[in-house]
């Protein structure tokens, strides 16, 4: 079911910072102004579908912005494609400024600043998903954000109406089907985001781009394995253990790492899924691939600020679906909460 939230569940006087306590916690914060010479309607249907958040905003003019300051003071490293539905808006990022009608999209980075400007009422449908999904290089990410697509350019035309779909439908989903269509969306907006750079022309670069999707994917496949490793990935896709690692430190990653990575991030939700007959934290741990539950907790406890009883704890004392630890909110209170 959509989480929604609107200024009109409060006073016409608190709208404004109600609505920027909103922004900031359904995506990261940001810096909102609204025209004050009038009174100001805004709301967000958000659902969840796998990794992808997916959010409708209808709102009336605004301009926003993620600074150099609130990315410093916060944590938030997530991509966004914003899909224009109704109105409207400029999506600007490094140096570039894309213009938005119904049926376009752009995509934007929030490790870098951005801003997001809506000269009337608006509606824009946007996905936002973690960093990794797209498996595009710092340098294609740099070059792609700020640019307007059209579901009349190329791939983007089976891309829009999905999205379209998806933000219609997301709460229909079983769980299993929404990871499932999560990941194609990912896939298919790399390969429309590629078509764009024109890299698809470049085979040697497409080819590395696909190869390194396929082992993802594999490992994925196989992260319940304690033997995954470079070696065992290399033997299953017939190429030498330097090419995969050169493959993942030109995305500034090792091997090791990504696979650890991966590990964590389903141990963490596991463990923060709501159940009466949970497993134990070493069960959860054994079954994504760590053999030490002792090794286990140190990492995890390295990766999100604490340890795995304790997120655990957290996630079964709220009794619903608990918060990412590494997430925009936990930063909320000092950015969003005057």
């Amino acid at each position: 079911m959509a989480v929604v939230l609107s200024t009109d569940s409060v006073s016409p006087s608190d709208r404004r910072d109600y609505w920027n306590d909103v922004v900031c916690q359904t995506f990261v914060p940001l810096d909102i102004t609204t025209a004050k010479d009038k009174p100001f309607f805004g709301s967000v249907a958000t659902e969840r579908l796998g990794h992808l958040q997916i959010s409708t905003v209808d709102a009336d003019r605004e301009l926003v912005r993620r600074s150099g300051r609130l990315i410093s003071e916060s944590r938030g490293n997530y991509l966004l494609v914003g899909l224009q539905s109704r109105g409207a808006g400029v999506v600007a990022q490094d140096g570039r400024a894309a213009p938005l009608g119904p049926g376009e999209l752009a995509l934007y980075d929030t490790t870098r600043e951005y801003t997001l400007e809506f000269p009337d009422r608006f509606q824009m449908l946007v996905f936002q998903m973690p960093r990794h999904v797209l498996g595009l290089s710092e340098s294609d990410l740099q070059h792609i954000t700020g640019v307007t697509i059209g579901a009349d350019q190329g791939m983007a035309g089976l891309l829009v109406p999905l999205l379209h779909r998806l933000a219609a439908d997301a709460g229909t989903y079983h769980p299993e089907a929404g990871e499932m269509l999560a990941r194609n969306v990912g896939d298919l907006l790399t390969t429309v985001l590629t078509e764009r750079l024109g890299q698809d022309a470049a085979r040697t670069d497409a080819a590395q781009r696909t190869l390194l999707l396929r082992i993802r994917t594999f490992i994925d496949t196989n992260l319940a394995d304690p033997a995954l490793s470079a070696d065992v990935i290399a033997a299953a896709h017939h190429i030498s253990v330097r090419y995969v690692q050169r493959l993942f430190q030109e995305q500034g990653e090792t091997v090791g790492g990504w696979i650890r990575h991966r590990r964590l991030e389903e141990c963490r939700r596991e463990l923060g899924r709501p159940s009466r007959n949970s497993p134990s934290v070493a069960a959860v741990a054994h079954r994504w691939g760590f053999l030490s539950p002792a090794h286990f907790s140190r990492v995890f406890r390295a990766a999100y600020g604490m340890s795995p009883r304790a997120w655990r704890a957290l996630a079964g004392g709220a009794g619903a679906a608990a918060p990412d630890p590494a997430d925009r909110q936990w930063a909320r209170a000092a950015i969003c909460g005057s």
